[in-house]
């Protein structure tokens, strides 16, 4: 199933779209709303919670008087920490339940406000952020929802920074017009990314990408991308993974590059590659069938250049996953490559005038293969000779893992 991740902070419009994905379709994992149901009465839930508060914060039914609760526990960042010690386990339980009870296809969108708050972005295929900026929030609190503004900006202060959760997003609704802007803007998020996204997963089908090869400028936010990416892989697959490095033209700052994030999943051996094949493609990353290894660029034993290449199933953000082993040729190349790309800018502008050269000869092709084809030559006669040329003069070394279940990320 699509697992989406959904949250904004105070005023910010995500009950709405909660609403509108599951009129669409989706099964929603309300966690507003189990956290209710997790401290009614007689639940272990409210039980705990007046033990750690007293009674007090009981109203005259027995029922949890959130109004008193929550004027304790905003304003004393210690006493909130102990409330969700309590319930936000009891919230995660129930929503397993109900997750697990949905359709294998389902599109699952678990609606979370303090998700960036509790480092939840990383176990879903995609996380959904809807923003509007703090003046527009604050006037919806005090103007609609009838708070003090002081009222209103300590629950802004207790939640994550607007910087923070949009640092975590996919996908960023903007949330400053009117209701049937942003209801617009979650259908067409719907039908053009969620829809074929979920339908990909089920089928174990990387998602399809056609047309002449383009390049972008440069991307400030690719990097950001790309560790979002790699944090998401190494939780789904928590053994055999040594590293998950950002490789590729976008791993280098100032070059232009198809907007497409290339990373690279290193492992202790091919076995291992195949083993987590199956929980790469559960987590959005299906095999590509047939593309066994890279082309040799200076040693020429095949079995060096052994890999196994996976793609995104989400037809919005196109990834060339590359699972190669630690210390074959082809890991060391693409790690010395990218390198040596940063640290030598003559070397970045020869290779981008290279690109733009290809880009423009193939610029009426259907898809990529004759511009990633004719590149090769590029790289046998010039890149490879210059960069192991700049790797002996610089004393370059490629890293070093300790073992299997390092699971750490770099570059």
């Amino acid at each position: 199933m699509l697992k989406i991740g959904l949250t904004g902070g105070i005023a910010s419009g995500k009950s709405l779209v909660a609403t509108r994905l599951e009129e669409l379709g989706a099964v929603l994992v309300d966690a507003d709303a189990i956290a209710r149901e997790v401290v009614e009465p007689g639940t272990p839930g409210l039980a705990a919670v007046v033990s750690a508060f007293g009674p007090e914060i009981l109203d005259g039914e027995g029922r949890l008087d959130r109004p008193r609760l929550g004027a304790i526990v905003f304003q004393e960042p210690g006493r909130r920490a102990e409330l969700n010690g309590i319930v936000h386990p009891l919230v995660r339980e129930r929503a397993a339940v109900v997750i697990a009870a949905a359709p294998g296809d389902a599109v699952v969108v678990q609606d979370i406000p303090l998700l960036v708050e509790t480092g939840q972005q990383k176990n879903f295929h995609l996380v959904l952020v809807v923003d509007a900026p703090e003046d527009v929030r604050l006037q919806r609190m005090t103007g609609h929802r009838g708070m003090t503004e002081a009222d209103a900006r300590a629950r802004m202060a207790a939640q994550a920074s607007r910087e923070d959760r949009l640092a975590a997003a996919d996908v960023v609704l903007p949330n400053s017009g009117t209701r049937e802007e942003l209801l617009a803007s979650v259908d067409r998020l719907w039908e053009e990314r969620l829809v074929p996204f979920a339908r990909n997963i089920s089928q174990a089908a990387v998602a399809g990408r056609s047309g002449a090869p383009v390049l972008a400028s440069p991307d400030s936010d690719w990097p950001r991308q790309a560790a979002c990416l790699a944090e998401r892989l190494k939780t789904a697959v928590p053994e055999g993974v040594l590293a998950v490095d950002h490789i590729g033209s976008t791993s280098v700052p100032g070059l232009e590059a198809k907007d497409v994030i290339d990373l690279q999943l290193a492992v202790s051996d091919l076995m291992t590659a195949d083993r987590i094949a199956a929980l790469l493609g559960a987590a959005g990353f299906p095999l590509w069938p047939g593309i066994l290894m890279d082309s040799p660029r200076g040693r020429p034993d095949p079995a060096a250049w052994s890999k196994r290449l996976h793609g995104n199933a989400d037809p919005a953000r196109p990834v060339n996953l590359h699972v190669r082993v630690a210390g074959s040729a082809g890991w060391r190349f693409a790690l010395c490559f990218r390198d040596w790309l940063r640290a030598v800018p003559a070397a970045r502008e020869q290779y981008a005038a290279e690109k733009r050269r290809l880009a423009a000869l193939h610029a009426s092709d259907a898809n990529t293969s004759g511009y990633a084809d004719d590149k090769e030559a590029w790289f046998r006669d010039v890149g490879a000779p210059g960069m192991e040329r700049w790797a002996e003069s610089s004393g370059w070394q490629p890293p070093s893992y300790v073992s299997s279940s390092a699971n750490t990320s770099r570059g």
